[in-house]
């Protein structure tokens, strides 16, 4: 590339970075005041209701939200069901463990909105699974904080969109921190936001690795022996085990208190201790949990405005969910 195309490179990745900035700078905290003021009270009710039946909501809510912002943006593109024509995000090869409790919340919340004639049709499912993945971290005993609203759901879902947006566990710290770069993200809100899995499940397909033919040296040992009963040889692929062993329930420190004694179940979330470049961070999070809280509110927050749509030319507000208008 010359001196010119080095240029309008440059360029175009200054004008696509200005236009996701301006996008998530009309994100506001009241954007409903007007259409539908009770909107965060009608989405806690319907989440609260879910969360009672299954605590399983809160990890899927996690999840669901980081897999839709990493591909294509906060968008609520991994929502949308495939068709005949298309095979959409959700049935993408790294979506496939998405729990469906987390697609039921939004559904859920969706209708409770639904009921109210002045919000029929007003809140964007983008905004719904933000306010509804809030709901779920508080619930559990996680931090409670307020969310920007004003995203509009995308246009387009493509399963063939999302190879290469999503890190496999086996991925390297530096793979990681560039991954997460990308989406504007620092390796402090990288680290903050791999404190999620201290809810959540995860399938023994996903660490089997880990524990056969030989043992990951960066596991406990008793941790290791655990996991092999609970996951042995030709285990039923729907097998899972809670990330956090210790507080499963509870949104929570223990993640890196778990780091700290080989007990992180992904080989990418163990890394985060075992590199000395991540391990002072983990300390730190291990010791204070306030601390932990605030850096994981300001890295969610910082997420949530990842290639947000806010013009009628980028997106909509979705009559249902998991289909387009």
């Amino acid at each position: 590339m010359g001196a010119s195309g080095s240029m309008r490179f440059l360029l175009l990745v200054a004008a696509v970075a200005a236009s996701a900035s301006v996008c998530a700078a009309q994100l506001r905290r009241n954007h409903y005041a007007g259409v539908c003021p009770d909107v965060e009270t009608i989405v806690l009710g319907a989440v609260t209701k879910k969360f009672q039946q299954t605590f399983i909501t809160v990890g899927a809510l996690v999840h669901l939200y980081f897999h839709d912002c990493f591909v294509e943006g906060c968008d609520a593109s991994v929502l949308i069901a495939s068709t005949a024509n298309n095979t959409a995000e959700k049935d993408a090869t790294a979506n496939l463990s998405l729990a469906g409790d987390g697609f039921d919340t939004v559904i859920k919340a969706k209708a409770a909105l639904d009921a109210v004639p002045r919000c029929r049709n007003q809140v964007s499912c983008a905004d719904i699974l933000t306010m509804a993945t809030r709901d779920a971290i508080a619930l559990a005993g996680g931090p409670a904080y307020a969310v920007e609203l004003g995203r509009l759901d995308g246009l387009s879902s493509m399963a063939t969109s999302v190879p290469g947006k999503l890190a496999p566990p086996t991925s390297s710290l530096d793979k990681l921190t560039a991954l997460f770069a990308s989406n504007g993200l620092s390796q402090t809100d990288m680290i903050a936001l791999s404190g999620g899995h201290t809810v959540g499940l995860a399938h023994c397909s996903t660490f089997a690795s880990r524990l056969r033919p030989t043992v990951d040296p960066t596991l406990s040992p008793k941790f290791a022996a655990q996991l092999q009963s609970w996951c042995p040889p030709n285990v039923d692929a729907r097998t899972a085990v809670p990330m956090d062993t210790v507080t499963p329930r509870a949104f929570d420190n223990q993640y890196f208190k778990n780091l700290q004694t080989g007990m992180g179940l992904l080989s990418s979330d163990q890394l985060f201790y075992t590199d000395p470049r991540s391990r002072p961070t983990v300390d730190s999070w291990a010791k204070s949990e306030a601390a932990f809280d605030q850096a994981f509110v300001t890295a969610i927050t910082k997420m949530g405005r990842v290639g947000v749509k806010t013009d009628a030319s980028q997106g909509n507000i979705r009559h249902n969910c998991a289909a387009f208008n």
